[in-house]
């Protein structure tokens, strides 16, 4: 059942001193005025993974012509994990201010944290501003109540807490439990969760009324346990992690079947959009939440996942809004996850909150040159882990990792790859960037002290 729910202040105020059905009207035209979104991420892909990004071997028609249809974006980021990419996307902050830059595990600590559910996130946002709410597959952002997807001001959950479930028999790893639940409840469907994801999709769109809506569509293709569609057989391993060192390893062949079947669903969300004619006034934005596993393909980009190299941070981005965006561009500026959250709160008209970091993304993306200030702004992210030490920032052309004691300056532009190590010939470079990063670092911690850190 569709719920439309209060608009701004202004409205409010208007409530009380204009007539109900004229003052009704208003209303309805502008809600009709702003447009829906939808969100959808893919879990682990490759950045070479998609037909738009240089894939010759996986099959994406559905996600390329998002990018004929819209703007495609190269220097996009997230972050080397997915709960951390999933911070930055609901609260619109580096994700070490909440002491969130780690993947959440279903044992220990992480069974009693999350992200806090503070009334300034982007669902609580868009759902004050008078937007109709719904999250479908993957949160991955706490397994108590309070930090639940409708405590952060979701309509609508259908999915799973965890970061990966069984595709079939819908459990998560380590401890097997059941992981699937709707607004809190568990339930027990039968199907493939790439395919139950589509499904809840398709069925939020479709009853959708007089509001705008956001939806997030959150799939868990092509994140382990490699299970194609169609094998229910294979499915029994509890969702355990599959790595190349299994007796029987996974192949290239699940991975791929597995995306494919994703840029399936993604098209069916597409044609119900357009069935209901929402097509022309609807934002879609499509990423990753992190650099691809171990099948992936990350080219041109150097090493994957859980790390701070490119391949492990660097995602594919598209953005679609036929009625506002132009078809077939190609953006160099560089953005990163909480720009999606500025951007979307922006494109719904909005306030966006003073401490959010991202930056919209509008402007840049209908322009032919973005501003010399958006190059330039300096990104961050950090892994601070037993198992590894990384720390990057970017700015501009230049990116510094500091690996372990390592001080490694790449020239991007020129060595996507990062082959070719500039440190030692632009060694006041390597100082303005590692001050920047010292000084993102205290910033962070500081406002971090007093909670643990995952």
């Amino acid at each position: 059942m569709t719920v439309v729910r209060g608009g701004a202040l202004a409205l409010c105020a208007l409530l009380l001193a204009a007539p109900a059905e004229p003052l009704r009207a208003q209303a309805n035209a502008a809600s009709k005025a702003r447009p829906n979104i939808v969100l959808i991420l893919t879990d682990d892909v490759g950045y070479g993974d998609i037909g738009s990004y240089g894939s010759r071997d996986i099959r994406t028609p559905h996600i390329d012509r998002l990018a004929r249809g819209g703007v495609r974006l190269t220097d996009f980021y997230a972050s080397p994990q997915c709960t951390p990419t999933r911070a930055a996307l609901i609260s619109g902050r580096y994700p070490q201010r909440v002491s969130l830059e780690r993947a959440l595990s279903t044992t220990g600590p992480s069974l009693h944290t999350g992200l806090p559910a503070t009334g300034n996130t982007l669902p609580r946002l868009l759902k004050n501003a008078g937007y109709h709410t719904g999250l479908v597959g993957k949160w991955h952002l706490g397994f108590l109540p309070e930090y639940s997807p409708n405590a952060h001001g979701f309509d609508y959950f259908y999915g799973f807490l965890a970061g990966y479930i069984d595709f079939y028999t819908h459990t998560r790893g380590y401890d097997g439990l059941h992981d699937l639940n709707e607004n809190g409840v568990a339930v027990s469907d039968t199907g493939y969760m790439t395919d139950l994801i589509t499904s809840r999709a398709v069925r939020f769109i479709e009853q959708q009324t007089d509001a705008p809506f956001f939806l997030e569509v959150a799939y868990n293709a092509a994140h382990w346990p490699f299970q194609r569609p169609g094998h229910p057989t294979r499915a029994a391993n509890n969702g355990r992690f599959q790595g190349p060192d299994d007796s029987i390893p996974a192949t290239r062949a699940d991975y791929v079947a597995m995306l494919e079947h994703a840029d399936g669903g993604i098209g069916t969300i597409m044609a119900t959009l357009k069935k209901r004619g929402l097509d022309k006034n609807t934002l879609v934005i499509f990423t990753n939440d992190n650099g691809g596993e171990w099948l992936s393909n990350n080219a041109p980009l150097f090493h994957r996942k859980d790390t701070l190299w490119e391949g492990g941070i660097r995602v594919p981005a598209i953005f679609w809004w036929p009625s506002v965006l132009p078809a077939g561009r190609t953006a160099r500026t560089p953005g990163i996850t909480m720009d999606l959250t500025a951007t979307v709160l922006t494109a719904a008209r909005t306030r966006v909150p003073a401490n959010f970091e991202g930056r919209d993304l509008l402007p840049m993306l209908a322009a032919r040159t973005p501003a010399p200030s958006a190059s330039e702004r300096p990104l961050f992210w950090r892994i601070d882990a037993k198992e590894r030490q990384q720390r990057a920032v970017r700015r501009g052309r230049w990116k510094l990792l500091v690996d372990g004691d390592d001080l490694l300056l790449f020239d991007l532009p020129r060595d996507i790859g990062e082959r070719h190590d500039v440190a030692a010939a632009n060694p006041l470079v390597v100082r303005e960037l590692m001050a920047l990063l010292t000084a993102w670092e205290a910033d962070v911690d500081g406002e971090a002290k007093g909670r643990s850190r995952y």
